[in-house]
């Protein structure tokens, strides 16, 4: 019973120590290189104008991202459950690892629409490939204008490259839905207890693929994300303006572009040291100042955790349920819900 106890502990230990260290190795650097009262300075001579500005507008980043998981989601869904669930999934993003918020906010959703569990995951992933393609083109446009280094730019291609290739797989999945449950099928020919849950897996999981293949609907989602994105060069702007005056609307591209690849490192739930490292290093390569970029950084982070709290408390209050209680609920049933799609 001990051994097993200690096996359970080892492997949670291995899915979230990374994270952990690479996120205390960030907050070891900014303590050992910044100098606190420089930093100190900065924050106080923030303009608190472009401050709040810069909120608002990520509140309109939020109703946009709303639009664009409705419609993936084919209008079967209200615009108001979707964008309250998404403040729920991004407020667990927020505290707890995992990016546990993504499952949560597809069994959220399984809960107050027709939409089965494994048919909004699947939406949520091709969200995440669009995102990882207008955030590698972002950053694309940053390094070629502002970095200029050898290679660099090669790099953005490379990543945009295989985001596309991910994308247009999910699109041959659902174009071949069939093909690809015959093929499953046979894999799991002698394990029928596999192939009857994996089946059942896969049939919702196409559903969620149907955007791909209706192409009106399509180019909607990619006008809703293009618009999207959009507003978040505005509101990196902003908040970059707050504390650099003689910034450039320009400096948003590589700002976003690397904050986004910063967040998805492994890293503390919140992607805590990591959005400071990538977008203070993006800040620090443009201007030259450690401690503005740093403080830009820090300010940028809290007001999204202030904006996402907020938002995410009153989706949670209004629905009755509190932020343990759901969290409870995701990880006793997410499993089951992914394996069974009840």
């Amino acid at each position: 019973m001990l051994t097993q106890r200690l096996s359970h502990l080892w492997n949670s230990t291995r899915r979230w120590l990374p994270g952990l260290l690479i996120s205390l190795a960030f907050i070891v650097l900014f303590l050992t290189f910044i100098d606190v009262d420089e930093l100190v300075a900065a924050l106080r001579k923030a303009d608190i104008r472009f401050l709040l500005a810069g909120s608002a507008v990520s509140v309109g980043w939020l109703l946009a991202r709303g639009l664009v998981w409705q419609t993936l989601l084919r209008r079967r869904t209200s615009f108001r459950t979707a964008f309250l669930t998404i403040c729920e999934g991004y407020l667990l993003n927020n505290f707890f690892p995992f990016r546990l918020g993504e499952v949560g906010r597809a069994f959220l959703i399984s809960r107050k629409s027709p939409v089965k569990f494994m048919e909004a995951f699947s939406t949520i992933l091709i969200e995440r490939v669009l995102d990882l393609t207008y955030s590698a083109g972002i950053l694309l446009l940053g390094v070629t204008f502002f970095v200029q280094a050898t290679g660099a730019n090669r790099v953005g291609w490379l990543v945009s490259g295989v985001m596309l290739l991910g994308l247009l797989g999910l699109y041959l999945l659902a174009r071949h839905q069939t093909w690809a449950l015959e093929r499953f099928r046979q894999w799991t020919a002698h394990r029928p207890h596999l192939q009857q849950r994996g089946e059942r897996f896969l049939r919702s999981f196409f559903l969620g693929l149907q955007v791909l293949t209706d192409g009106r609907l399509f180019l909607t989602v990619v006008g809703l994300m293009t618009l999207n994105w959009a507003i978040a060069v505005l509101q990196f702007f902003l908040y970059i303006r707050a504390f650099f005056p003689e910034a450039q609307w320009t400096w948003s591209f590589l700002g976003l572009g690397a904050t986004a690849f910063g967040n998805a490192i492994p890293s503390l739930p919140g992607a805590v040291g990591t959005f400071e490292g990538a977008f203070s290093g993006a800040l620090l390569l443009l201007s030259g100042d450690e401690a503005r970029a740093l403080a830009a950084a820090l300010s940028t982070h809290l007001l999204a955790y202030l904006v996402n709290g907020l938002l995410g408390a009153y989706a949670f209050s209004t629905e009755g349920e509190t932020f343990m209680g759901v969290y409870r609920q995701v990880r006793e049933r997410a499993g089951k819900e992914i394996t069974e799609d009840e």
